[in-house]
């Protein structure tokens, strides 16, 4: 009786001991909250093969944790729907409630923030938050460019790999960042190359921040901010002004820049050609609209490269026609005069 008795001790001890350490090495695991937006990440459709007819936005959050278990070794998760869209739908309201969230969650005990996209305007809603959210805690963008149904779908791998970004102590004060296909991006400057690979988002000119290894999050550098980097608080903002970008072609006139500011566009993004050029009658129509202090912005369709100084309106820098859109949006909601947001725009002027 009394070597049983023993035993019977011996085991309670055991498994006090086992819970205790369970729960204390459980309670370490960091806060990780990921926010859903839809996107080919959330996609579905009846074929295995099929990659681009499926439906994006279809699943939950709550399906994309369930299919991916690991997530729960590295933090404890929690899901929150913000939207389930197309990112192609992705608006004003979503933008500035993804902000707000992110601002509020990463003030209290998140460790980080991953945010689920569809990547047609990831790199958009990214460069949002990337000026609108100051925190020293990581914001992680992930997107799929396979939905959840196909063969090798990559979105598991692609969520396992930001929340396994957001809760590394390594991803402090780097800021917005972007993870597909084992890569690393700043949000500020990466954007979508191709309409189908895998291999989509890269920063031509100024590169990847770090890569994933076995899992791991590696990074080339220590964190530092991009010099053009403005912050914008939007607390306060229930919507943001009208901005519209005009594709500049051959024997282009001032019809579309006309329309625009008719529709009511406080801002003008021109995508013009090569280091900002355009055609005669449409650069007589921007500066008959700079006279009414309609800022308008120059960018380049070549999708790379530096737009330097125009006599006529502001110079982008290195930021393209979508980013640019995002930027000059912020800063006339905030109410920046003229001279504010061209310095908005390059710093190194």
């Amino acid at each position: 009786m009394k070597h049983h008795f023993s035993i019977i001790i011996t085991l309670m001890i055991f498994i006090f001991i086992h819970t205790t350490v369970a729960a204390q090495a459980d309670t370490g695991k960091p806060n990780i909250t990921i926010l859903a937006t839809g996107g080919t990440i959330a996609g579905s459709s009846a074929s295995k093969t099929d990659t681009t007819d499926y439906q994006a936005g279809s699943l939950g959050i709550q399906t994309l944790i369930d299919a991916v278990p690991e997530l729960n070794h590295i933090a404890h998760i929690t899901g929150e729907q913000i939207a389930n869209v197309d990112s192609n739908d992705i608006d004003n309201h979503i933008l500035l409630t993804l902000s707000k969230k992110v601002n509020q969650l990463l003030s209290q005990n998140q460790q980080g923030v991953v945010i689920t996209h569809g990547t047609d305007t990831l790199e958009e809603s990214a460069f949002f938050l990337s000026l609108t959210v100051k925190q020293s805690k990581p914001t992680v963008f992930v997107g799929a460019m396979r939905p959840a149904t196909a063969i090798s779908a990559d979105g598991p791998m692609n969520l396992l790999e930001a929340v396994t970004l957001a809760a590394s102590p390594q991803a402090q004060q780097r800021g917005t960042m972007v993870v597909l296909n084992d890569r690393i991006a700043s949000a500020f400057y990466v954007t979508k190359t191709n309409a189908v690979s895998n291999d989509t988002f890269k920063a031509i000119e100024q590169g990847y921040l770090g890569l994933f290894i076995n899992g791991q999050p590696k990074f080339f550098y220590t964190p530092a901010a991009p010099i053009d980097q403005v912050y914008f608080d939007v607390s306060q903002l229930t919507n943001l002004p009208r901005v519209d970008i005009i594709y500049v072609h051959q024997g282009q006139d001032a019809t579309l820049l006309n329309a625009a500011i008719s529709a009511g566009a406080k801002g003008i993004v021109i995508d013009a050609t090569g280091n900002g050029n355009m055609p005669k009658a449409l650069e007589e129509a921007v500066a008959k609209a700079l006279t009414k202090n309609i800022p308008i912005v120059i960018t380049s369709r070549t999708g790379a490269g530096y737009v330097s100084n125009k006599k006529q309106g502001i110079s982008s820098g290195f930021l393209n026609a979508q980013k640019s859109r995002i930027l000059l949006q912020l800063a006339i909601a905030t109410g920046a005069n003229l001279t504010q947001i061209e310095t908005y725009f390059d710093h190194q002027r």
